[in-house]
C-alpha cells in the first residue's frame, strides 16, 4: 500500500465528482476537460483504485470514488471556510460552540445574553448534537460535554446532582409541597431507564411501594420540560432544572440526592487555547457554574 505523497488532482477530482463531467469541471476550473481527466488518471495511479467508470457519454463515481469524494468535499469545504475566516479577519470574532441539546436549551441559550452583553464584539454560533466532536476540527472552538467526571480534571466545569422536580400544579390544594409519600401517586419521569429513580428510592429508604416509571425520555432537556408541563415526578440533572426552578417553574421534592457522577467538562480546540475569544468564554462558564453550585451547597439537594 503506497502513501499518497501528493494532493495534486484532489481539487480537479472533486469538481469532476461533485459535476459528474469533466467537461464542466473543466469550465469551474477553467482548465481543459483533457487536463481535468489527466489530473484524475494520475490520482487514481497514486492511490491505487479507479475513482471513477468512464462511459462513453458520461462518468460515473465508483464505490471508493464516492468516499474520497465525500471525504475530499468536506475537507476542502472546511479549508475554504478557513481561508475566507482569515481573508475576512473574523476568526477573533467568531466563537464556535459544540455542546449536547438539552444542555444548549436548558442552561446554556438562556444564559447566552448575559455573555454576549460582556463581549458583544463576538458572533456567537452553538452547534447542539449529542455527537463528539473533534476538537481539532476548525469548525469548533470549545465544546461542553457530559459525562463521567473526576474531581481534580483540569477540564471540570461542575459536577452534577440528579434532583426530582414536579411543577406546582401537581400540588392538592392547600397542600404546601409534595413528599416522599407522594410520589407513588404521579408517574415517574425517568431518562430512558428507572435504574436513577431506584438508587434515589432506595437512599431515602422508600423503595417499598408501587411506582409508575412508564414514562421515559431520550433526553433531558425533554424530560425537564415535561415536568414542567405536570405530566409526573422528574428526576434530572440540577443544571438542566436550575432555570425552570429559578423561576418557579418547578420545585425540588426535599429528600435526599444518590451518588452520580456525571457533570460538564469545558473542553478546547488545541489550536485555539491561547485566543482571547476562548479565554473570556471559559472565565464566563466558570463563573456562572460556580453561582450555580453555591444554590446547590445552599440548598443542601
Amino acid at each position: 500500500m503506497k502513501p499518497l505523497r501528493s494532493l495534486s488532482g484532489l481539487i480537479d477530482f472533486e469538481c469532476a465528482a461533485r459535476w459528474g463531467s469533466f467537461k464542466l469541471a473543466a469550465q469551474e476550473l477553467h482548465k481543459t476537460p483533457a487536463a481535468v481527466s489527466l489530473q484524475v488518471k494520475q490520482l487514481e495511479e497514486a492511490v491505487g483504485f479507479p475513482l471513477f467508470v468512464r462511459h462513453p457519454r458520461h462518468i460515473a463515481l465508483t464505490a471508493k470514488g464516492q468516499e474520497l469524494a465525500i471525504a475530499v468535499g468536506r475537507s476542502l469545504g472546511d479549508l475554504r471556510a478557513k481561508v475566507a475566516a482569515l481573508q475576512r479577519g473574523d476568526e477573533e470574532a467568531i466563537l464556535r460552540i459544540s455542546t449536547t441539546h438539552s444542555f444548549a436549551i436548558k442552561w446554556l441559550v438562556p444564559r447566552m445574553p448575559r455573555f454576549t452583553k460582556l463581549h458583544p464584539e463576538l458572533d456567537i454560533r452553538i452547534d447542539s448534537n449529542d455527537t463528539p466532536v473533534d476538537l481539532e476540527d476548525d469548525g469548533v472552538d470549545v465544546a461542553i460535554r457530559f459525562g463521567p467526571v473526576k474531581d481534580g480534571d483540569p477540564a471540570l466545569l461542575f459536577r452534577e446532582r440528579l434532583v426530582p422536580v414536579y411543577s406546582p400544579e401537581l400540588l392538592s390544594e392547600g397542600q404546601p409541597e409534595l413528599t416522599l409519600s407522594d410520589l407513588a401517586r404521579f408517574p415517574l419521569l425517568c431518562e430512558r431507564t428507572p435504574e436513577a429513580w431506584l438508587q434515589l428510592l432506595n437512599e431515602n429508604k422508600a423503595l417499598k411501594g408501587k411506582y409508575d416509571f412508564s414514562r421515559t425520555f431520550s433526553h433531558w432537556g425533554v424530560l425537564a420540560q415535561a415536568a414542567v408541563a405536570g405530566q409526573g415526578v422528574g428526576l434530572v440533572p440540577y443544571g438542566i432544572a436550575f432555570e425552570d426552578i429559578a423561576a418557579g417553574s418547578l420545585r425540588v421534592l426535599n429528600c435526599r440526592s444518590a451518588p452520580y457522577g456525571n457533570g460538564y467538562r469545558f473542553l478546547v480546540n488545541p489550536h485555539k487555547e491561547a485566543m482571547s475569544k476562548v479565554q473570556q468564554f471559559r472565565a464566563w462558564m466558570i463563573g456562572e457554574m460556580e453561582a450555580m453550585r453555591r444554590t446547590l451547597e445552599v440548598n443542601a439537594f
